[in-house]
């Protein structure tokens, strides 16, 4: 556990920590992971969910019936409806965005990959996210593991973190860059 710390902290790590070991010792950590995944899009997608999760509004039961109802619908394994019982029963449904993360980051770590974040103007496809792992993998050193995302403010390229290294090679940066130069010419 005392590597776990290193790699995630607070109460979404705690909890991310103690589902990941629980996954790991019940040999199920595939079937929550994708539980996980189901759970993230649907945080992405539906305002109801979000609202349920982070609503004080609601109360400690109608948290807990929602989320279990959540799992039954999703088709959810045991274990990741037991874990969202757990949030719900102690008020944490707030901090699940965040354990969600924490979880992907120890189960990136249990792998021996680095995650990267990539935000792109538009929805990249399977072989340019192929492509772009095989160059991350070859500059980083390690598996890498993309987190893909979309933003169309940036207009085109995209933005690439891995760890503390960040690389920017947007339209939108670019033009920003050129505004300010130009500024520096009248």
């Amino acid at each position: 556990m005392t590597s776990h710390k290193a790699i995630v902290s607070g109460i979404s790590g705690r909890y991310a920590i103690a589902l990941f070991e629980l996954a790991t010792e019940s040999k199920a950590l595939d079937a929550v992971e994708s539980d996980l995944s189901k759970l993230k899009a649907m945080l992405e997608e539906s305002a109801e969910m979000r609202d349920l999760v982070s609503s004080p509004l609601y109360s400690r039961e109608q948290q807990s019936k929602g989320v279990a109802g959540v799992a039954k619908a999703a088709g959810l394994g045991d274990l990741t409806a037991k874990f969202l019982g757990v949030l719900a029963a102690n008020r944490r449904l707030s901090a699940l965005g965040a354990t969600l993360t924490a979880f992907d980051k120890l189960v990136a770590h249990h792998r021996g990959e680095v995650k990267a974040d990539v935000v792109s103007a538009r929805k990249l496809t399977k072989k340019q996210l192929g492509d772009l792992e095989k160059k991350l993998k070859a500059a980083v050193g390690h598996d890498v593991a993309i987190d893909a995302s979309v933003d169309e403010s940036l207009l085109g390229g995209l933005t690439v973190q891995v760890g503390s290294r960040m690389v920017d090679d947007s339209l939108k940066t670019k033009l920003n860059n050129l505004a300010i130069a130009m500024k520096g010419v009248q």
